[in-house]
């Protein structure tokens, strides 16, 4: 299983709510699509038990403090990531209009992106586009992480 969020901005709650289900859940790798914001609430994936990988969103100003943070557990760099985990090919990133970029390609099975807040599970082609919404529900109240399966390709967003 492969927990993915996005948006946490820093909600410590929240984070600790999706570490809590990814480790429930039994992920081998937790995806989170930018905007952590401060490195202290990066630290928080690391008790997920799974490697992280993350990107670079647009409130992430303090980059290399969130290197560093990530870095005894996992990666974050700026966007795309193109990676492959459990025979499966995923981009992720963080705006919307590159998530369509890369969709459109067809080159991926997966297209994980954040930024809008708003949680979106469809299908484009033979590619999955993923958003978990926001994690951090201060925008929209409601804190979201999703889960998607390498091995049936399905995905759900759960709240959190």
């Amino acid at each position: 299983m492969v927990g993915i969020l996005s948006d946490s901005h820093d909600n410590l709650t929240a984070l600790r709510r999706a570490v809590k289900l990814f480790q429930d859940a039994g992920c081998t790798l937790v995806i989170h699509a930018g905007d952590f914001v401060a490195p202290f609430a990066a630290r928080e994936l690391g008790e997920a038990g799974c490697p992280v990988k993350a990107v670079f969103g647009n409130c992430d100003g303090e980059k290399k403090g969130l290197q560093a943070a990530l870095e005894p557990f996992g990666l974050i760099q700026a966007a795309p990531l193109k990676f492959e985990h459990r025979g499966r090919r995923f981009a992720v990133v963080h705006l919307d209009a590159q998530a369509k970029t890369l969709t459109t390609m067809g080159a991926y099975d997966v297209v994980i992106y954040g930024h809008t807040h708003r949680s979106e599970i469809r299908t484009a082609g033979k590619t999955l586009v993923l958003n978990p919404g926001e994690t951090g529900g201060w925008v929209t109240g409601k804190s979201t992480a999703a889960l998607f399966d390498p091995k049936t390709g399905l995905a759900e967003i759960l709240s959190i």
